[in-house]
């Protein structure tokens, strides 16, 4: 009788260190973009930020460093502010602020593409073979800059987007194993939804990357019966993939818009009114839990939120009163309580308005 009750009491020990094993490996994370060029990651508001997010029941956070690009290959960075020899602050301050509220950080380089010519990432391409070398030359030095200065964080995206780029597998090959130098945590690629079949070089990383705006319904009205079976077909899809390459798979961004295109269209940035909303709602709860129950994907860095005073800006807004409940009931967290100033909020909105309007004037 006693043997029996050992049994027992030893198989709900194994089963509860296994459940709280696999929490532990998910990543529940939240993308923290920024209102300024990535300066206010260097903010002290960080340290709220972070704590709300966590009281939300995330365990991850990402941020995306910026780098420019221009039509002749050249990649616009400084690897250093000042001509010194520091990192910038809102490169590493985020990954000791993240580790001392017990969160995770990833690390994600974006190139911004806004007024270089190029429609977005997934267009950067070349026209000659000077302009790709060029391109892959000082792509490097940056991507290597930010690696080495973030080695602390605990994983390292080497490329977003680039779908362009994908046949130079030679390179893109070199590139990681110069990652790995300088970076020993995990290394991953963020590959466009449409994209990802086509990446080479998942053998040479850590994990399957994908941005995660699948179209999940065609339907201009669809019911939670023509998501849900969007989302079955696409994890089956996923998961077949993650088994051919021996790879699980994180959503390196998942999001929805407020858009009566959130089914169809996710990644679409117009938002619509608040007739959009129970669509958005119903994307979010299925997406979130349709990856909390698929072993091969090991979660989702969901887009986006900001540093506070303001949470949210214009799109993808996680922080709100409507999305937050949401995702707090998949991850097991807390709706945080955040002070926001709506008058403040809108006056900065215009100042940016003003100031766009100002540099579109001066060119």
């Amino acid at each position: 009788m006693y043997r029996n009750w050992f049994i027992i009491l030893f198989s709900l020990l194994i089963s509860t260190v296994s459940q709280a094993s696999g929490e532990e490996l998910m990543v529940r994370g939240i993308t923290i973009s920024t209102h300024g060029g990535g300066r206010d990651w260097a903010s002290d508001e960080m340290v709220s930020t972070l704590a709300d997010i966590k009281t939300l029941g995330a365990n991850w956070i990402a941020i995306h460093p910026y780098g420019g690009i221009s039509q002749d290959g050249s990649v616009g960075a400084r690897r250093f502010e000042g001509g010194g020899e520091t990192a910038p602050l809102h490169w590493t301050r985020p990954i000791a602020e993240a580790h001392a509220q017990g969160l995770k950080i990833c690390i994600k380089p974006h190139l911004a593409y806004w007024r270089s010519g190029f429609e977005w990432r997934g267009e950067i391409a070349f026209d000659s073979e000077e302009k790709w070398q060029r391109f892959w030359s000082e792509y490097r030095v940056w991507i290597l800059a930010i690696a080495e200065a973030c080695k602390d964080a605990d994983a390292f995206v080497v490329g977003t987007e680039l779908d362009k780029t994908l046949d130079h597998e030679a390179e893109w090959r070199a590139l990681i194993a110069d990652v790995r130098k300088v970076y020993k945590g995990p290394v991953t690629y963020a590959a466009n939804w449409s994209d990802y079949k086509r990446v080479p070089f998942w053998d040479a990383l850590d994990v399957i990357g994908i941005q995660g705006y699948f179209p999940v319904s065609k339907k201009e009205r669809p019911t939670e019966k023509d998501v849900r079976k969007g989302w079955d077909q696409l994890v089956k899809e996923l998961r077949a993939y993650s088994e051919a390459h021996d790879r699980n798979i994180v959503f390196t961004e998942l999001g929805y818009n407020q858009s009566y295109k959130a089914a169809s269209e996710p990644w679409d940035y117009k938002v619509d009114d608040d007739g959009a909303r129970p669509l958005q709602e119903m994307c979010w709860r299925i997406a979130l839990e349709a990856v909390e129950k698929e072993p091969r994907i090991v979660g989702s860095l969901l887009w986006k939120w900001f540093p506070n005073p303001r949470p949210f800006g214009r799109d993808f807004q996680l922080a709100t009163s409507r999305i937050m409940p949401i995702i707090s009931g998949v991850w097991q967290g807390e709706v945080p309580q955040i002070e926001f100033d709506e008058e403040a909020y809108q006056k900065w909105r215009e100042q940016r308005r003003r100031g766009r309007r100002r540099r579109t004037n001066e060119e």
